[in-house]
């Protein structure tokens, strides 16, 4: 088996094309597997870390707010998509594989487009509730849409099966009990705080645990908090906590720029304070966490937002836009999980409901499906090649059809670049 999968721009986007190479090769470990991305993102690094093949292709977003350079960027970005069809090409014909995957990003659009033109079988997965722009495109030319949440289905439109799948999450979660990694991380039995914000971190989010690791500490809580600050608070992160008196490392504080253990410190943790990406909320799904959500405004759609409502409506949320955060309303917050313990056990039940625990089984099926319908149109092919020769098209009809599909590259509106903060957004 010959397996092409696109995607790229943000670990949101590669790790769940890694997660998919992983289940295949499970499977058949025979297979064979190329990756397309661009030569700049993320997937150039993580690709060939994880021991898969790279090929690239360069592509770039559409700017929809107006301004001089923004102006200059769409132009780069036309000139890209109208050479991305024959790099696209090049690549399917090259490779000859048997099934395309596209998980989203825009270096998946030219690729899946292009292997679904020429009869390879395609599927796309998408990881969140609010579908990205290339995602929504492809969705009505595969042959097999992937959704981590039933809730996506209201803004897609597609023709084509559809099977809630779920997200892959790393390896590790939910394996560790509660009491394990407390063991480890040198904590006692009281409620156990996790936050983070990415490994660049999230501004707001250290600024409320500049405050609320303080208030926590001062008061002689029964409180163990981990807290992961990440890049972007390196220096400042320290300092508050100098500043407050508050140490970096007690026997219930452990405060690290980077969580390299981050499966020990989601099982140990009653509580989750973080940012609503796509993998994130299947983790905390997946280890059955309550959570408070705030979810980055300056994604795509504002699909965080969306997908940390999946969760707020099924009760295993607090969902705060960031416009609406402040200290004293999440110590609020906190502070009544606190003192309502089965509220807080009652929130990591219904997390736990959402999991989908059968997510590798779910995507084979998929990929089984799409074999299959491989198979039927080679043979079709065959059939057709020994009933006589293709139509010839006219040179005006050839110009139509490739106007037509150059078109069809284009959003009616013109999204904005999906990921444009410093942020770990996924």
């Amino acid at each position: 088996m010959r397996v092409l999968l696109a995607g790229g721009g943000t670990g949101g986007h590669i790790n769940p094309a890694l997660a998919i190479a992983s289940i295949i090769q499970a499977h058949c470990p025979e297979a064979e597997f190329l990756f397309a991305g661009t030569p700049d993102g993320m997937e150039a690094r993580l690709v060939p870390q994880s021991g898969y093949q790279l090929t690239t292709i360069e592509v770039a977003g559409f700017q929809r707010s107006l301004s001089f350079e923004n102006i200059k960027r769409n132009i780069n970005a036309v000139r890209l998509l109208a050479k991305s069809g024959k790099r696209a090409r090049q690549i399917v014909e090259d490779f000859k594989p048997d099934i395309v995957i596209g998980t989203g990003g825009y270096v998946s659009g030219p690729v899946v487009r292009m292997a679904a033109k020429m009869g390879v079988p395609c599927a796309i997965h998408e990881q969140n509730a609010f579908p990205g722009v290339t995602n929504k495109m492809l969705s009505q030319q595969v042959d097999h849409v992937m959704l981590t949440v039933k809730e996506a289905l209201e803004y897609m439109e597609f023709d084509c099966p559809y099977t809630v799948t779920g997200l892959p999450v790393r390896s590790g979660i939910s394996h560790k009990s509660k009491a394990e990694a407390r063991r480890e991380l040198g904590f006692d039995d009281n409620m156990c705080i996790l936050s983070f914000g990415g490994s660049l971190g999230a501004g707001c989010i250290n600024e409320v645990m500049e405050r609320l690791i303080p208030w926590h500490v001062k008061n002689n809580m029964g409180i163990n908090h981990i807290h992961g600050y990440g890049g972007m608070g390196r220096d400042s992160f320290p300092e508050a906590m100098e500043k407050a008196g508050i140490p970096m490392r007690s026997k219930r504080l452990r405060i690290t720029e980077y969580i390299n253990d981050m499966a020990t410190c989601l099982a140990a943790a009653d509580l989750v304070i973080c940012r609503a990406g796509a993998s994130t909320l299947a983790e905390l799904e997946a280890a059955g966490k309550a959570s408070i959500l705030i979810p980055s405004p300056i994604v795509a759609g504002n699909h965080q937002f969306h997908n940390a409502n999946v969760l707020g409506k099924a009760g295993a949320a607090i969902v705060i836009e960031q416009k609406n955060v402040t200290v004293e309303g999440i110590i609020r917050h906190v502070n009544n999980l606190y003192s309502e313990p089965d509220k807080l056990r009652t929130m990591s039940e219904k997390a736990a409901s959402l999991c989908i625990d059968n997510t590798p089984d779910r995507i084979w099926t998929v990929i089984e499906e799409l074999l299959e319908i491989g198979r039927k149109r080679n043979g079709s092919v065959k059939s057709s090649a020994e009933g006589g020769a293709k139509e010839k098209l006219t040179a005006k009809e050839a110009a139509g059809k490739a106007k037509d599909a150059f078109l069809s590259c284009i959003p009616r509106m013109l999204p904005e670049k999906e990921y444009t903060d410093t942020e770990d957004t996924e």
